[in-house]
């Protein structure tokens, strides 16, 4: 692993590829802004400059609550290039979850935009709030322009926060995994080296800038590598469809980083319709399982298999199919550079015969040294210098791992463990069927009892006698659903991963 700094391999990035273009940003489907590396370089300099003279430092924790922006960018380097720690938040939080957030991270800086200024100074008046306008263009902020573009970066080292991405907390508060300069250099790394990323590559960026995912896996590799980023202010089929059709010499798209909802979305835009995709290299997808279904359809309309990957906001990017070589539906692929795994038995803390299904640990230079201020969680995660996914998983005799489940959505009926995912794999199979989700529900005679909510595509006509005849023909018959109800929609969260406990309200009268 390199030596340096995150902030000091940006530096080099942006003296390295000046003159190339590194931002180009979308509005509503419109370009608005477009920056060099320079331009960006000098902005950066001047924004770590209008922090210091408000006195933020070394080791400040600082909430970045804005919608997806070129300031966003500009705020996010800026923050890291003075040492400061970089919590980046969905603006979509409400009340509740940002009084939670706040007060968790003892940040002593907000920046956010202008619909937010109330709500905090409400919930948490001790910290600077600096208000910024997102909803004009890039162009129109001033506020920061008059600061010298040249600025003396402190001396960090390697074990330095760099960013706090707060878990999505499905049982319990939110957890915030600290993540080093180390951490975030060792990742970067990884990413770029197994997905060949360079200053040729034109990247269309539709994710959020919240999650590891948008920020680190496809924001940062790109302009550490020098790469044009065609960052969209959201994702939309029409927009993302628009860009990576595009075949203008400048800004012709060559990796596409999204998660599986968004890919279901884009391909219902797109098929049936001309398309040619053939100048794209890269489709990766994460963040959440991609059925085999769908991956076929991606294989299809966009010409090429996509890559799954897995990644965590504790460790990084850990698991990758392979770039060049045989990509297996449904599989994380193989380990990235300087992952060691080890699969368990959960219980005896012992390593499970290959093939068998346990409980996926971890140790590599990516993975956080634990959680802000929570020593308890942090202490339950790490055994033995090993991080504890809580993903179950396995390894075929070609070395590819599959993620069966996560520990917690386990379903014991009748003293046996069920895998939602088993059985969501056998409902997912079935022709008109968009996407289930299942989960346990409590029951006095069994302990937990099987249930799944299906989502179906509009106009199919199918029952609830149907799915279950399907299911005892290819499960136990404890693995089978008791009861299941159809939605328009299965509850996620914004990185497309589905959210268990709101699903089992939809089971509240059953």
């Amino acid at each position: 692993m390199s030596t340096e700094s995150i902030n000091q391999w940006f530096e080099n990035s942006f003296k390295a590829f000046a003159c190339n273009k590194a931002v180009t940003f979308f509005r509503n489907g419109e370009m608005e802004t477009q920056l060099t590396y320079d331009q960006l370089h000098n902005d950066i300099n001047r924004f770590s400059n209008f922090l210091s003279a408000r006195g933020l430092k070394k080791g400040d924790r600082v909430i970045l609550l804005l919608e997806k922006s070129v300031i966003n960018v500009v705020a996010c380097v800026a923050l890291l290039k003075i040492g400061a720690v970089v919590v980046p938040l969905n603006p979509g939080f409400k009340k509740n979850e940002l009084n939670y957030l706040l007060k968790d991270s003892k940040a002593e800086m907000v920046i956010a935009g202008l619909d937010k200024k109330e709500l905090i100074e409400e919930i948490y008046p001790c910290a600077t709030f600096l208000q910024i306008p997102t909803h004009l263009p890039y162009e129109d902020l001033e506020f920061f322009r008059s600061c010298p573009q040249s600025f003396f970066n402190p001396k960090l080292s390697q074990n330095d926060p760099g960013l706090i991405i707060y878990t999505s907390g499905t049982t319990g508060n939110p957890k915030g995994a600290v993540l080093s300069h180390a951490n975030l250099v060792c990742d970067a790394e990884n990413v770029i080296s197994i997905w060949d990323i360079t200053q040729k590559d034109v990247v269309c960026h539709a994710l959020p800038l919240f999650h590891v995912h948008g920020l680190c896996f496809a924001l940062f590799t790109a302009l550490l590598s020098g790469s044009h980023v065609m960052m969209l202010d959201g994702f939309t089929p029409e927009t993302v469809q628009q860009r990576l059709s595009s075949k203008n010499p400048d800004d012709t798209c060559s990796i596409f980083m999204a998660v599986p909802a968004m890919y279901t979305r884009l391909l219902d835009f797109v098929e049936g319709k001309k398309n040619d995709f053939s100048h794209m290299r890269l489709w990766t997808s994460g963040s959440a399982p991609l059925l085999e279904k769908e991956f076929d359809r991606i294989t299809r309309i966009c010409g090429k298999n996509p890559v799954e990957r897995e990644g965590m906001s504790e460790t990084g990017m850990n698991f990758s199919n392979p770039l060049n070589g045989r990509k297996k539906p449904g599989s994380i692929g193989i380990p990235l550079p300087g992952v060691t795994v080890r699969i368990v038995n959960p219980e005896t803390c012992e390593d499970v015969t290959p093939g068998e299904v346990g409980e996926i640990w971890l140790k590599s230079l990516s993975i956080t040294k634990g959680y802000w201020e929570k020593p308890v969680e942090t202490a339950d995660t790490f055994q033995d210098g090993w991080f504890k996914t809580g993903d179950l998983g396995k390894k075929d005799q070609d070395g590819y791992y599959y993620l069966t489940d996560r520990i917690k959505h386990l379903i014991i009926t009748g003293g046996e463990n069920v895998s939602a995912k088993e059985v969501e794999t056998v409902i997912n199979q079935l022709e008109g069927v968009k996407e289930a989700a299942v989960v346990g529900i409590p029951d006095e005679k069994w302990g937990e009892k099987v249930v799944a909510l299906v989502e179906k595509y509009p106009g199919v006509e199918l029952s609830e006698s149907k799915i279950k005849a399907v299911c005892k023909e290819q499960l136990h018959n404890l693995k089978c659903p008791k009861k299941i109800i159809f939605s328009d929609h299965i509850p996620k969260n914004t990185m497309g991963k589905v959210l268990k406990e709101k699903v089992k309200q939809f089971f509240h009268s059953y």
